[in-house]
């Protein structure tokens, strides 16, 4: 009995290995048949062209969608901060302006939402007194995702003034 215990794992082994064989000829011939076919049959490579051309599309439908929901997104995230609104005392001013520096750039380096970290950016423009100075300063320390979403939010909010010397809401605080 103990030696037919052996000879059943050998065919057991055997089966195995001509299993995986047989499908890996399978897959090595199907792969020489597409081959041939995409290569010889113009039918056949239009149907490929038209197929990848549906699926570029599909891409950049869904890009599309996703830009214009990160814009909404970030439009409503303008709209609730300023509906906060900022605190007006210079020493109050100060402090925000300091915590969310501070919360921007622990999110920026950690790589959280960047839409949060740019709003955590645009609070502190809001109540910063020299907004051009700040974005300057942002440039240069501010990974460029953040600052594109954080250009966008300056773009939707009318009352930042990057222009002049000081934004209305800077200006406002100074008082």
């Amino acid at each position: 009995m103990a030696s037919t215990v052996p000879s059943q794992q050998t065919s057991l082994t055997t089966i195995l290995l001509a299993s995986a064989g047989v499908i890996t000829a399978g897959a090595f011939a199907y792969a020489v048949y597409f081959d041939h076919r995409r290569r010889s049959d113009p039918a056949f490579r239009k149907t490929l062209k038209k197929q990848h051309k549906k699926v570029a599309k599909a891409m950049e439908q869904e890009a599309k969608a996703s830009e214009n929901a990160q814009k909404d997104r970030i439009k409503r995230v303008v709209e609730e901060a300023n509906d906060e609104g900022f605190p007006r005392d210079p020493e109050e001013t100060e402090s925000y302006f300091m915590q969310e520096v501070a919360q921007g750039e622990q999110m920026a380096t950690s790589g959280a939402d960047p839409v949060e970290a740019a709003l955590c950016f645009y609070r502190a423009l809001k109540v910063y007194p020299n907004p051009r100075e700040l974005i300057s300063i942002y440039d240069k320390t501010v990974p460029k995702p953040i600052l594109d979403i954080l250009a966008e939010m300056i773009a939707v909010d009318p009352s930042i003034s990057v222009t002049g010397a000081s934004s209305d809401a800077g200006s406002a605080n100074v008082e």
